[in-house]
């Protein structure tokens, strides 16, 4: 007889799956089987390859009728949604080669602690302030997510404030604790961050989450409301305190970029980046960070358009909290948590990151040596360019 072929898997038991493995996405691409990303790497599922029926069907059956109409009309939709009072995903639908995709990432249902995801101890500091902007930045998936419902988490928790967020999609759900807390979802509750930002002055607020700086006119309405005796929190793409200051004034023209460097270097408060590694120690994922609280001194760095000079006053205000990315990640190798390549990797100057491994007295994986002998040939030697202006 012929062997049966194993029936599509239903989507209900794939999130189950997600959430029992402790899974970070879910992914469903025509052509391959069911995948998770299992702490950083990704893992086929033992069921069917996926048909374009498969995919369909699956969409039809989590994704709301307004975000259907947005993916006929744009070829790709974004929304959040509760799983059994479980978890919630934040699922992209996009079309690719003809074929529906999915891509759903679980956000836990559980709200973390400062020390469970390693935040600076003076971050609850900064909590504390009646204004000003904190930025958390990374790249995807890194972990900026968790990190900013921790800290609404703690305010919500040890103050009376009126907290309103702005997200796309709502991701952690947050009760009232201490605070009032008013969540306004994009294209659900309103239009567009710079429209939620046009109108939340009006609405009494202490403390503003903005999802996400996407573009020029979110970014000012945002530093005037950090002026104006807010405190904002808000996400960036970038990678570096330094960076992050640079992408924002470069979002602006030419001629409104002094003027701009004039609000940062008023509003700004802290940078917080981040990148999430696997753990080397036990099973999971460890996130590595780099702080910058801002002084007097690196305020006239923004002002003065000498963010070049940022990370040798981060390495100089130890005593302050600050760390440098890369002093972290070699920290987190000698604690074993993390691997010399993955330290390696993800360091902003990866020739020297090698050098300070070996320097270390711990002998380089070989992987590790290929990686940043590959490196230091492309690169000739030459330090991260962002350093060598003058």
């Amino acid at each position: 007889m012929a062997k049966s072929q194993p029936s599509t898997p239903h989507i209900d038991r794939l999130l189950e799956t997600c959430i029992k493995r402790g899974a970070s996405d879910l992914h469903l691409h025509v052509g391959r089987q069911p995948t998770l990303r299992l702490h950083g790497r990704l893992r086929s599922l033992e069921t069917k390859v996926l048909e374009p029926a498969d995919t369909e069907a699956m969409m039809k059956a989590i994704t709301p009728e307004r975000a259907q109409q947005e993916l006929q009309e744009q070829g790709g939709t974004d929304f959040g949604f509760e799983f059994r009072e479980v978890g919630r995903f934040r699922t992209a639908v996009f079309q690719q080669r003809g074929n529906l995709s999915l891509t759903l990432r679980l956000i836990p249902a559980k709200l973390f602690s400062f020390e469970e995801i390693g935040l600076p101890e003076v971050t609850k500091s900064l909590c504390r302030r009646p204004r000003g902007m904190f930025l958390v930045t990374g790249p995807t998936g890194s972990g900026k997510t968790t990190t900013l419902a921790t800290l609404i988490d703690y305010i919500n928790r040890e103050f009376d404030k009126h907290i309103i967020t702005i997200e796309d999609p709502i991701e952690f759900y947050h009760p009232h604790k201490k605070s009032l807390i008013s969540q306004r979802e994009v294209g659900v509750d309103v239009p567009s961050f710079a429209e939620a930002l046009r109108r939340v002055l009006r609405q009494d607020p202490d403390v503003i989450l903005v999802g996400e700086l996407r573009d020029l006119e979110t970014v000012e309405a945002a530093l005037q409301a950090a002026e104006t005796g807010h405190l904002v929190f808000g996400t960036l793409h970038t990678t570096s305190a330094h960076r992050t200051v640079t992408r924002i004034v470069d979002m602006f023209p030419t001629a409104e970029q002094e003027r701009i460097r004039v609000m940062l270097s008023e509003s700004l408060i802290s940078v917080l980046s981040q990148v999430l590694l696997p753990r080397k120690d036990v099973r999971g994922m460890v996130a590595a960070f780099e702080f910058l609280y801002v002084t007097n001194a690196i305020s006239n760095l923004v002002r003065e358009n000498k963010t070049f000079r940022i990370p040798s006053s981060i390495q100089t205000g130890k005593k302050l909290g600050m760390q440098l990315m890369d002093d972290h990640l070699l920290q987190l190798y000698r604690e074993g948590k993390i691997s010399d390549i993955d330290a390696i990797d993800r360091s902003h100057n990866a020739a020297e990151m090698h050098d300070r491994i070996e320097a270390s007295g711990s002998g380089l994986s070989e992987e590790a040596a290929q990686a940043a002998g590959g490196v230091r040939a492309i690169a000739g030697g030459v330090p991260d360019q962002g350093e060598q202006r003058t």
